[in-house]
């Protein structure tokens, strides 16, 4: 999932280079999601795991 942010946030980049305002907010916006969906299921998973270690 990073790895798309990431694509989308190079998308914005190169669209922005060139003068396309309205498909870089877009892909920017896109990325932002993806990367906060990324941060939540990384950290839900740390505590997951963390949990698991604490029952054994």
């Amino acid at each position: 999932m990073l790895y798309y942010a990431v694509v989308f946030l190079v998308v914005a980049l190169v669209a922005a280079l060139f003068g396309f305002g309205g498909i870089a907010a877009g892909a920017v916006e896109i990325a932002k999601i993806l990367f906060f969906v990324f941060i939540v299921l990384a950290v839900a998973t740390f505590i997951v795991s963390l949990l698991r270690k604490g029952k054994r």
